[in-house]
């Protein structure tokens, strides 16, 4: 590396720095201000321009927990629960069993024969075999909570993938008398006195009703077996005709969850999370592969067989036996709750038949994003994990997590098993890597020859004559242009397929290694007390080995090209490369940068090792014997050639 690349660098990292500290301050000093306002207003007795001014300040520090906690103390002192406004059905769960204002009296006579059902006690009842417990409330017949027993949250409290208020599920309908029926704000009646069930040996049942009249009800009958994350839920309705509209051919199901942060990596956790589903009697599953948007709104106007609402690492999911026969589905960024990352709603239809007795078989699915284990629940419900499409998709199902998933079988270190999976990779990619190898030391023999024609056609207006007589050279020698690039091109698609396998791999999720706590989530040997812009508020070490390791590779590489006009130019922009990936990787997952940082260092040794196989005199010869022979041109080589003299001001025989 010479003096003006070392300069370069440096002075890239510094301006890096200066405009980091210039816009740490700037966002230190937005948000005191704001603090400052928030304050003068609590102090005038304006709560509410207080909270304007707090929200303000989450904007330079979206999740100061001490601002969020102002906020949620001025909403309880205002009696405004912290939610998106359009939501009225969802009182945000708390942790501190903060007290809210007590619900306003209800007129239970509008509810006509559901009229019993409007006052209640809320009771639960657990339901749960070897891998989840489930906690149902009367209050709504719903799932109250889920935990997952064999996972555990980054700070090592239980898994909860949604509890209490912060979810909604129930049916929405009209009676006859054209009263409006909400079934998550009713109470529904046990049938039994029994208050825990365990499946764990054979498969448990619990039943609840909504009574409407003394044999006219509603029915949840949940289920669930041993060894399965998937409960399934029956609706019956039992002499509902009277009170339902006979032409009413499906009733609407509301589904609306928060779903709380559960990883470390807040942000790779958010980017993760998605709503997916499909329709039904079709292969491809539908959703954004990332939410990338504040609020993302669709509307199914068909029918379709699930829909998930789906974490980095767990997801919730409603499918039918047959099918839903439409929906409106939502996601949404909830930047303002500190624990929750985002606000998902589904409205369904519901298909509805108006008899003495029918009923709506469906399932849930309350677990991890693993592939096999989703794969055995059938309906493709595996293809909620995005691991590319096309050729990556191919290569990442085909090869990767196969061989990935027979390592693990053997061991049980997964530091070990990426090392492993690397090494085969480019054992397997070695002969594409050699003859890229070979292509670049061939070039480098014959660099001396390619400088003489430089200095033969110096001028900017002998550029075409100058390229001609390069390629002239490189034929007679035997060099194929394109052999030093697309042998790398080729191994991309390993490269892209890695990269979408690591980020969702639940198996890494809390896999320590080395000085990396989870093989999920960035490794930190450093935390910042401020944040920089593009890179974060902590150091990663996998990134900065991998950076390091990548430069001495285009160091290597550099070292091996042909000199040019543009030489310091390339050089540089091969330099910056690194340098973007510093700042690009430091917060993605370490067992992805380790895997990249392992890739490196093994190809700086499978360098090192082609370099002393080839012998440059024997090559050198082997190309000045090929100069010597007679070249035949075909009548395709002619035509180029006179085309590019003829652009050159060569005159053209005819």
């Amino acid at each position: 590396m010479d003096k003006n690349t070392v300069t370069g660098l440096l002075l890239i990292v510094l301006i890096f720095l200066v405009f980091s500290i210039y816009n740490n301050r700037q966002l230190t000093k937005g948000f005191d201000s704001a603090v400052a306002a928030a304050e003068t207003e609590i102090s005038n007795g304006n709560l509410e321009k207080a909270i304007i001014e707090y929200e303000n300040a989450l904007r330079y520090r979206p999740n100061d927990a001490s601002i969020l906690e102002k906020l949620r103390q001025l909403n309880v002192e205002l009696g405004i629960v912290q939610e998106p406004s359009h939501l009225t059905d969802i009182q945000v769960a708390d942790d501190n069993n903060l007290e809210v204002l007590p619900p306003r009296p209800v007129d239970s006579a509008r509810f006509g024969p559901f009229s019993k059902a409007v006052y209640g006690e809320n009771e639960f009842i657990i339901l749960e075999n070897d891998l989840i417990e489930m906690k149902i409330a009367t209050k709504g017949g719903r799932v109250w909570s889920v935990r997952l027993k064999e996972f555990v949250r980054h700070d090592s409290t239980d898994l909860i993938l949604f509890d209490g208020d912060s979810t909604v599920f129930g049916l929405n309908f009209y009676t006859k008398d054209n009263i409006a029926i909400k079934t998550n704000d009713l109470f529904f009646t046990p049938v039994s006195d029994q208050r825990n069930y365990s499946a764990v040996a054979d498969s448990q049942a619990v039943a609840l009703r909504l009574m409407a009249g003394e044999d006219s009800y509603i029915e949840y009958l949940y289920s669930l077996v041993p060894g399965k994350y998937s409960p399934n839920l029956s609706v019956r309705f039992r002499n509902m005709s009277s009170i339902i509209p006979e032409n009413q051919t499906s009733l609407s199901l509301d589904w609306k969850m928060y779903m709380p942060q559960q990883e470390k990596g807040r942000l790779y956790e958010e980017n993760y999370s998605s709503l997916k589903y499909k329709y039904y009697q079709e292969k491809d599953v539908e959703g954004p592969i990332r939410a990338t948007k504040d609020v993302d709104n669709f509307n199914v106007s068909s029918r379709f067989t699930w829909v998930a609402y789906q974490d980095q690492f767990f997801s919730s999911i409603l499918i039918a036996d047959n099918f839903f026969a439409n929906g409106n589905l939502t996601m949404e960024k909830t930047p303002s709750l500190d624990k929750y990352i985002r606000y998902y709603s589904s409205e369904i239809g519901v298909p509805y038949e108006s008899s003495a007795s029918s009923e709506f078989d469906m399932k849930f699915y309350f677990g991890p994003n693993h592939i096999k284990t989703l794969r055995k629940e059938g309906d493709q419900l595996e293809k909620i994990i995005f691991v590319g499409r096309n050729v990556i998709g191919w290569i990442s199902r085909g090869i990767i997590i196969p061989v990935f998933n027979f390592l693990e079988k053997y061991i049980s270190n997964y530091g070990i098993i990426i090392l492993i999976l690397t090494i085969l990779i480019k054992i397997v990619l070695f002969p594409l890597t050699f003859k890229s190898y070979q292509s670049t030391a061939k070039m480098q023999i014959v660099k001396p020859m390619v400088d003489d024609i430089a200095k033969k056609y110096p001028k900017k207006e002998d550029e075409l004559r100058r390229q001609q007589a390069t390629m002239d050279l490189y034929k007679k020698a035997g060099i194929n242009v394109m052999g030093g690039c697309l042998p790398t091109l080729l191994q991309f698609p390993i490269l892209f397929a890695m990269f979408r396998f690591f980020p969702v791999s639940i198996e890494l999720r809390q896999q320590s290694f080395l000085w990396a706590t989870d093989l999920s989530s960035y490794d930190s040997i450093l935390d910042l007390p401020f944040n920089i812009p593009l890179y974060g508020d902590h150091v990663s070490l996998f990134t900065l080995l991998m950076t390091v390791t990548s430069i001495l590779s285009v160091k290597m590489t550099n070292a091996q090209s042909q000199a040019g006009a543009n030489q310091m130019t390339m050089k540089m922009m091969t330099y910056m490369m690194p340098i973007m990936f510093l700042f690009m990787f430091n917060s993605f997952p370490s067992g992805l940068t380790y895997y990249y940082f392992l890739a490196n260092l093994i190809t700086l040794g499978q360098n090192a090792i082609t370099k002393r196989m080839i012998d440059k005199e024997k090559v050198l010869k082997t190309l000045q014997e090929n100069i010597k022979k007679p070249q035949q041109k075909s009548k395709w080589q002619k035509r180029l050639e006179e085309a590019t003299k003829a652009r050159a001001g060569y005159p053209v025989k005819k």
